[in-house]
């Protein structure tokens, strides 16, 4: 797969999907997603619409300071919404921190389609051979199977050491205990090989 990268305009593009900054026209998808119970299921609740826009925004802001960071995704073939994937740098406490994660959330429409692993693998290549990164982990909910296959895919691996109770959820909660899931660069390139080499020809819920 090749991913092409503008980080200048803070973009990545993959042969279906463009991973952009957000738009004042991704807000009401992006709120109506959030709002679903199937996709937020293993999330602790639905976000409200103002909850939602707070997300874009913030993520928004990390694209336009950064260059990177969760970006909306948009089919380019026609030009629709889908969520988001990305990169984030959690502030919470564990062992496993400071890290940078890959995260994604997709409209149960666009689930089955392998969009959030085609996407995940250009955020990826962007993490190792643009930032420079030794790492890239991945958690989730130990309930949420459906995202701990994508990051099986990505070539991520389990670390049971490093599974966690998270501290924003109290004792006893369905969602505390998480599966943290690691990818280092070297992995990532002996998985890929000339393909992440040869990956920027720029300036630079589920699968």
């Amino acid at each position: 797969m090749t991913t092409e990268t503008n980080p200048g305009a803070g973009t990545l593009r993959t042969p279906r999907l463009l991973l952009r900054p957000w738009l004042p026209s991704d807000l009401e998808p992006f709120a109506a997603l959030n709002a679903d119970p199937q996709v937020m299921e293993h999330f602790p609740a639905v976000l409200s619409r103002e909850e939602s826009d707070a997300f874009a925004t913030a993520s928004n802001e990390a694209i336009s300071r950064q260059g990177w960071g969760r970006w909306a995704l948009e089919v380019i073939e026609t030009g629709e919404f889908i969520g988001f994937t990305g990169l984030h740098r959690p502030t919470f406490e564990a062992p496993f921190m400071p890290a940078t994660e890959i995260a994604w959330r997709l409209g149960r429409r666009s689930w089955g389609q392998g969009y959030a692993t085609e996407a995940a693998r250009a955020a990826l290549g962007f993490a190792f051979d643009h930032l420079g990164l030794d790492e890239v982990v991945s958690f989730t909910a130990t309930v949420n199977l459906r995202s701990s296959a994508v990051m099986r895919r990505l070539g991520m691996t389990h670390d049971p050491a490093g599974d966690f109770d998270h501290p924003a959820l109290p004792p006893g909660h369905r969602l505390r205990r998480h599966v943290l899931y690691r990818l280092s660069a070297t992995d990532w390139r002996e998985r890929y090989g000339a393909q992440a080499a040869a990956r920027h020809t720029g300036a630079g819920t589920d699968a």
